[in-house]
Formats: C-alpha cells, sequence, structure tokens
C-alpha cells in the first residue's frame, strides 16, 4: 500500500483541538452567512436594447443619435419599440431562479461537512461561491478568515476542487496534464513527478495509463485523475462536487479512503456534496440536506436519523430522512400485479 508523502505540506495546520471523534480539529475554516445566489435574465425585450447606440432609426438602418433621454425627455430607457420601459414590462415576466436562498453555516478546520440534496437544490452554486467562481448577490462567505469577495486571490491559495465536469487536454497524458497543472500552481518540476505517480498509484491508476491519451481513458479514470490535481496543490479546504460520480464500486472506496486519510493525516478540511447516502454517513462529520436553496437540516448523521421515526420496526437511514425533508416520500399502489411509485 503506497502512502501519499505530503506531511511536509500541511504544517500550517498545527494549532487544534478535537471534533465528536477525537480527531484533529481547528477554529472555523468556512463560514457562510446569508448568502443569497439567484439567477435569471429581464422580462423585456433585449438586455441592453435601452443604450442610446443600441436603437434604431425609423428606417431601421443606422443606429439613431441620441442625448440618452426618453420620448418625453426623461432618463428613462427605451425598449426595442422605442417606448420607456420603465414602468411596463413587455410580453412575459422576468424570469429567475432561486439558487442558493439565504443559506448560513460553519465548517471547522478538519471537518468533512456534506452536502446533500435533489438535483437542481444548489449544492454545486453554493460549491461554485465558496471556490470565487461565483460572486454572492448577498450575504458573505469567508474561507479561513478571507473574504470571497474582497480577497478572491487569497481565497484561491487555500482550495481546490473536484468537480463532476473536470475538463483535462484530451490530447496530453495523466502525467502531462498534471504536471502542467503543477506550474500553474507554482511546483517543484522534479519533486511534482515524484508525487504526482505516488498520487496516481494510490488511486490506483494503472501504470500504462499514466502515459497514455487522456481521450482513452474511461470516464472514472478521468475523474481520479482530477482528484490527483486537486491534490496537488495541497490545499487546506479541498472542495468535493461529486467526486466519485462515475466510479465503479471499487474506486470509489480508493477515493473515499484517500478522503479519510486527507482529514486523519493532514487535518484538510474538506466540504463534500454526493447523492451517495452510504457515501455521507460513513465520511461526513456532519450534514447539511438542501432543498429549493435552503438548509432544511444540519446536523451528525446519527441526530439526522433520529428526526425520522422508524417504520416497520426497522431503523431510519439517511435516505429516509432525505426523502422526509425534501418532501419526496413515495407511495405505493398495488394495481394487480403492479407496484406504482410516484412523488407525493
Amino acid at each position: 500500500m503506497i502512502i501519499i508523502n505530503t506531511t511536509h505540506i500541511y504544517q500550517e495546520n498545527t494549532q487544534v483541538n478535537t471534533n465528536h471523534k477525537g480527531e484533529a480539529r481547528m477554529t472555523t475554516a468556512v463560514s457562510v452567512k446569508d448568502v443569497f445566489k439567484k439567477f435569471g435574465k429581464p422580462a423585456s425585450g433585449k438586455r441592453f436594447d435601452w443604450l442610446p447606440w443600441r436603437r434604431t432609426s425609423s428606417n431601421g438602418d443606422q443606429p439613431e443619435q441620441s442625448n440618452g433621454k426618453g420620448p418625453n425627455g426623461n432618463d428613462a430607457p427605451l425598449n426595442q419599440n422605442g417606448n420607456e420601459a420603465v414602468a411596463k414590462k413587455e410580453k412575459g415576466k422576468a424570469r429567475t431562479i432561486v439558487a442558493v436562498d439565504h443559506v448560513s453555516f460553519d465548517v471547522q478546520t478538519g471537518e468533512i461537512f456534506g452536502v446533500l440534496g435533489p438535483n437542481g437544490s444548489g449544492k454545486s452554486t453554493l460549491i461554485r461561491l465558496m471556490s470565487t467562481l461565483l460572486l454572492p448577490d448577498a450575504g458573505q462567505i469567508e474561507v479561513f478568515g478571507h473574504d470571497v469577495v474582497k480577497e478572491p486571490m487569497e481565497v484561491q491559495r487555500l482550495i481546490n476542487r473536484v468537480s463532476v465536469e473536470a475538463s483535462f487536454f484530451k490530447k496530453l497524458s495523466p502525467m502531462e496534464n498534471l504536471l502542467y497543472g503543477a506550474r500553474l500552481y507554482g511546483l517543484d518540476g522534479r519533486e511534482t513527478r515524484t508525487q504526482v505517480e505516488e498520487i496516481l498509484h494510490r488511486l490506483s491508476l494503472e501504470e500504462r495509463s499514466i502515459s497514455n491519451p487522456m481521450e482513452q481513458m474511461s470516464r472514472g479514470m478521468q475523474q481520479k485523475v482530477a482528484i490527483a490535481r486537486a491534490l496537488l496543490s495541497h490545499p487546506r479546504l479541498l472542495l468535493l462536487d461529486e467526486p466519485t460520480t462515475g466510479l465503479d464500486p471499487r474506486s470509489k472506496r480508493e477515493v473515499q479512503t484517500v478522503v479519510r486519510e486527507l482529514q486523519q493525516r493532514h487535518n484538510t478540511t474538506m466540504l463534500l456534496t454526493t447523492h451517495d447516502m452510504t457515501e455521507a454517513e460513513t465520511l461526513c462529520d456532519r450534514i447539511a440536506i438542501m432543498d429549493k436553496g435552503k438548509v432544511v437540516a444540519l446536523d451528525t448523521p446519527a441526530n439526522l436519523r433520529a428526526m425520522v421515526s422508524s417504520n416497520n420496526g426497522h431503523q431510519p437511514t439517511l435516505e429516509d430522512v432525505f426523502l422526509e425533508l425534501t418532501g419526496r416520500t413515495l407511495k405505493s399502489e398495488q394495481n394487480g400485479d403492479q407496484s406504482l411509485f410516484h412523488a407525493a
């Protein structure tokens, strides 16, 4: 069994206390305060039609020169028909989607914090907000005391992210992709090559695959390379957005083992989103369940299970809790020899 030798990288995480499992723990790593994020577009016409240089003349040939005033002499923007568009809406209403709806929680240093939720519940948007890829419309996110909006470069030095849609130079090999990434992180070439080999072997990537083009690899193997790339920068906060999606059971367990080692040996803080309830319950110290952009529950796996009463003498599982809290209970109706299952 090959162990990743990265102890020297994590010397910053030395002042610690312990969590409920007796594991190393420091202060607050991530602070999310009343964060709100929505997506959408305006209701009327084209977004920039009110700009003076976007208006067309009556013959439709050239943009009409304008002093920027509306037809009544005010500063009202005009729609594509030349009418004032301040108080009036054109056909249709503004379409906005609230992805993260005033979410608040803290993640402690060294904690594996899980986020569960149905598709479209805001999990990936939350990850992108933490990683500075998106800006919140309201609220504040701090990573080890650094504001993601005001100090994005400082945050980026402390984090890395593994997503289900990780991209690579497909004509290059895993080794070439990772060495390229290491250069971007400012890492030493010789030392990095040794570390890359250790990480890839630890993830059970075959020797012959390390030098072959990425385009010849399965999606699951490419996901392993994405995880290896994230480990190269030795992040203090690792954002794992469905990292085991597409992996076979053995590969999934290997990745989960690496996650545990990072926490136990290096006190790495991790935020994990997943649809695998067993994975969440096994790895996470605490879990937040999101639905429609809101956090509907946040506690340890054991306390979450205690929120749901036992059914027919069976102890509730995390999946039972998930279905109960997200309002998607399954009902069975007997119709001859068929069972129909539908959302309540």
